[in-house]
This record gives structure tokens, sequence and C-alpha cells, in this order.
């Protein structure tokens, strides 16, 4: 039964907004889980989770009606009839572009975390030190020691499985038995190794799905149809892992369909004092009250809500005192790689097993080591090698029975990776209030004004060139490099909008990502990061949320909050 005052409010229910949930209730507080979408239910919402091809209108693709309806999402993969329901409208929930930004959102019970792709990697002190060793933007005010036992600690409750590797800038983890290269991975993977002295290393991704059972969960089936939702429980997910153990304390009420439109913020005791939510269907406002408030909406739109909070005190919004709040917005930048044929005697009467979701993933190595580039910082690959399928014959010619026994048979074996890279924090790349324009309820849309720069452009050609060095090296053929068309957000790892740091002059958050401006709110999604690495940051959304919770929880028995 909900009520109108909670011990915390969660905004948000994607994989920050689902272990804050956990993290609180399991410390024995009374949480208010909001969500602007509506609810979806593990396993029986997963409607398309079994479906085969052929049971899809359109088999799976998309229609010119998706497209008009879409414009956004159909720039890229997202749009395609098969989960579809699970991105945000971009009629309903428009944004305004004063440079080109690929935004896609989740606007449901768990948010991305049944969309993402669930590569998992820690950061390292390489990454925690890299700005004040470059001298950009601010200081991480946290190092990896303050980190790792929370890595740990979320590791082991998420499933992430992957090999022990003992490499400085990819920390090792609490793994579960990785999910092997396959037998053409594992070829180059050796020839690699062997050709550059071990500075540059092929290994198994390594990924949230699980190789073990898990309490309430089932390993991968190796069916690789994560984004429809898994009713195995293999991957991690808000619902088939973090929701339920928050449930199961009683101490979670979940609201779906919940927008919250403003922070509520006394002056007098320098804290957010309500949390304003309308209604998605009736649009009546109703306003809870809570000692502790997490945001974790997701970058764009955790800094949207402060930005919208506290305008009569601060006219650019709750944590703008240091003038950095909505600014150093971030992405990876990637679509740029090589691929090639694997043409090997021994590979020819070999295959795999199932559908692996996830392939090899190769650390950087750029920029470390006495390496020395022309831009800074680094990247890294996620790649995979495989046998082609009968699609191969929609490019060629042919007719009768040699041609459909020929189909039956594998393909030949193909190996490709595209690279990830570092974007650096710049105060230019920014968002904003579009007070001209309103979505579906009613609300001012956000502005996006943000793209690559000079050191982003330097490292793509590196990108490039070095996973051909890399397939040649390993007697791959017909090698061909390719740099398909890159903008901010495609990416879909938005970072930045309210950085950590040392300093309230310079940081919107503390080294326990408090807004320094009202120390009851907690940010730890995306908004918060001060650089972003060239990992996958979802696993240190996850260790900085279960950090900051335990933190909060003690906070909130001394008083402090």
């Amino acid at each position: 039964m909900a009520t109108d005052t909670y011990d915390a409010i969660v905004v948000g229910s994607g994989i920050s907004g689902g272990w804050a949930a956990k993290e609180l209730t399991e410390k024995g507080l009374n949480v208010l889980l909001l969500e602007r979408g509506k609810n979806v239910e593990h396993i029986k919402d997963y409607v398309n989770a079994r479906k085969a091809p052929w049971e899809y209108k359109h088999r799976g693709g998309r229609t010119r009606a998706m497209e008009e309806t879409y414009p956004v999402l159909k720039r890229d993969y997202p749009l395609n009839e098969k989960n579809l329901d699970w991105w945000a409208s971009d009629q309903d929930s428009p944004y305004t572009e004063i440079k080109r930004f690929d935004w896609y959102r989740g606007y449901q019970v768990g948010g991305r975390s049944l969309l993402w792709g669930r590569h998992s990697y820690r950061l390292s002190d390489l990454d925690f030190e890299a700005n004040a060793r470059d001298g950009i933007a601010v200081d991480w005010p946290i190092r990896y020691a303050d980190v790792a036992p929370w890595y740990d600690y979320v590791e082991r409750h998420a499933g992430i499985s992957g090999s022990l590797e003992n490499m400085p800038q990819l920390p090792d983890g609490q793994f579960q038995p990785a999910m092997p290269l396959n037998c053409g991975e594992e070829l180059v993977a050796g020839r690699v190794a062997s050709h550059f002295d071990g500075r540059r290393r092929l290994i198994p991704g390594r990924v949230a799905n699980a190789t073990r059972p898990l309490p309430g969960r089932s390993p991968c089936q190796y069916r690789n149809a994560c984004w429809l939702g898994c009713p195995y429980g293999g991957y991690f997910s808000t619902q088939s892992s973090t929701l339920p153990a928050a449930m199961a304390t009683g101490r979670l009420t979940l609201m779906p369909f919940s927008i919250v439109t403003e922070l509520g913020y006394d002056r007098d005791k320098k804290r957010v004092s309500s949390v304003r939510v309308m209604d998605a269907a009736t649009e009546k406002t109703t306003e809870f009250s809570a000692p502790v408030v997490f945001l974790c909406a997701s970058a764009l739109n955790s800094a949207w809500l402060l930005m919208r909070s506290a305008t009569d005190v601060w006219p650019d919004g709750l944590g703008s005192s240091s003038g950095e709040l909505g600014h150093n917005l971030m992405d990876h930048h990637f679509r740029v790689g090589a691929r090639g044929m694997l043409r090997e005697e021994s590979l020819d009467d070999k295959y795999y097993f199932g559908a692996k979701p996830v392939g090899f993933y190769i650390p950087r190595y750029r920029n470390m080591r006495g390496d020395k580039r022309d831009y800074l910082r680094g990247f890294g690959y996620q790649g995979s090698a495989n046998r082609q399928d009968w699609q191969r014959a929609v490019r060629e010619l042919g007719i009768g029975a040699n041609f459909k026994d020929k189909l039956a048979q594998p393909g030949e074996w193909s190996i490709g990776a595209t690279a990830f890279g570092e974007m650096l924090p710049s105060h230019d790349n920014k968002i904003g209030i579009d007070a001209t324009r309103t979505d579906k309820w009613g609300q001012p849309v956000l502005k996006v004004d943000c793209k690559t720069g000079d050191n982003e452009a330097l490292m793509r050609i590196d990108m490039a060139n070095d996973m051909a060095e890399m397939l040649d090296a390993a007697g791959v053929a017909e090698v061909s490099t390719y740099d398909d068309e890159y903008f901010p957000g495609m990416g879909i790892h938005e970072m930045g909008t309210a950085r950590m740091g040392r300093d309230r002059r310079t940081s919107v958050l503390n080294r326990w990502n408090q807004v320094w401006d009202a120390p009851n709110v907690f940010v730890t999604d995306g908004a918060c990061m001060t650089s972003a690495a060239c990992q996958n940051p979802s696993l240190t959304y996850m260790a900085l949320t279960a950090r900051a919770a335990d933190y909060a929880v003690q906070e909130l028995k001394r008083g402090n909050l």
C-alpha cells in the first residue's frame, strides 16, 4: 500500500535504480521505486522470447510506418518489431538536437537492463587517474581501491562470467566460468598473443550472462535472444535479479507510470524534502517525501530532473552551483574496426556450440606501458568469429539440388571486431532545457549539444588499422577496415552530466555520489561519471550504487541526512 512518506525514494528502475532498491530495502529501509513507464513482469511479459522468425508479421524487421513514427530510433538497430515496445516513443518523448545525438531510451520497469549488451568490465586506476594525469576536466574523487570491494560484491550477485587474465588495465573479478572462445577465435587469439608478445590479447568477453545457477536464475541457455527478455533469468536485469531481491524484503513499493517532475527543496535544511510525481495516465500530481533520494533515471534524465528543481535558489537547477550540471556529456565512439575471412583447413570440419551471446574482447593497450600516440586514452575491441549461414545465399545466384545441398552446410569462417573508444569530457558537450517544446505530458524537453573532437578523430585511425594489423598477423584473408558513421549517443553509454569531483566549485557530486547542494540526494547512474574510460560502464554504475547506498544508510542512522 502506497503512503506519502518513505525512508528512501529511488527514481528510475534500470540497472542503477534496481540496485539502489535492493540495497536500501535489504538494509532495512522502506523504499518507493518510481518508474515513468509501464510495468514489465519477469517471464510473463517477455511475449516474444520464444518466437521463431516466421511468427513475426514482418519477420522481425521494420516497416515504413515504423520509420515514420520513430525518426530517431530508425537510425540504427533498435528499430525492429521484435522489441519495439521496450524502446521509448520518439513522438511521446521528443528532444531537441542542437547537434545530432542519437538518444535510445527504455521507459519501462527494468529500463535498459532488459536491452543492454551485458559486457561488464571494471575500470582500473589507469582510468580513475587519467584526468589528473592528462590535465583534462577534473580528477576523480575516488580510486580503484575505493570501488574494488563493491565490484566484488555486485559481480557475485549479478553473475558475471569471465576469465582471470591478470591484466592491470582490466582488473579481474569474482567471475563465474567464462563462455569460452570458439575454435576460430581461439586460433586467432593464440596468433595475436604470439605476434605482439602478449601486449595485445584476445580474451573471452566478460558478460552478465550466468554460466552457473544463481538463486532464482538458471544459467544462460545459449539462445542469443537476450534483448527479448530471458525467461530463464540467464542474464542480469532488474527483473531477474535486483527487483526480486528487493521485493522479498517486504519493504519495497513499486510505482510504474510515475513521472517525477521536480524535487522539492527545503532552503533552511538544505535538503530535498519531497518528490513530485505525475501519473502518466491521469496526469494527476502527488507528492512523496523521504529523507533519502536516489536519482537513477539515466544520465540525461537525472540531470533534467536536477535542472527542473530548486530553480528559485539556483536558476539552472539543483546541483548547478558549480556551473557543471548538464555539462561534460560523454559516450563511447565506435562503429569502426576491421573484418576478414578465416580460411584454415583445420577449421573446415569444426563448428561451435549453441548461439553464444558473447564473443571476444581485446582490452586497451594504447597509451600505456610506454606506448605513446598522438591522442589521449585508448580503446578496446568487441568481436567474434562465426561461420556464415544460409543468408549468404541472398547474394548468390544458384539453382538446383547442388545449390540446396551447399546451403545445408556451414559457410566459411569470418571474423571481425569493432572498437569502443574513450570520449574525453568537455564542458562544451552539454544538455539543457528547451522551454519552447514539451512532451506528451506537457513537460519541457531536453536539448542536446554534443560532438566528438579531434582526439576521437585521431583515435579512430588506430581503431581501424590496429584491428586490420592483428587480423593480418593471424593469417586472416581478405582483411578490410571500415569506419561507419558515428554520432554521440549511438553507443547508448551516456555519461557525465553531473560528474563526481573533489571540489564543489567544479563538480556536481562528491566522492559518495551526493549532490553537493543537497547531500540527501545521491546520483548513481551514468550522470556521475567523471571520465568515460573505454570499457562498458554498467558494472561501474552497479558498484557505485551499492557503495553509495551503504554510505547513505550509515549517514541516515547518524542523523546526517
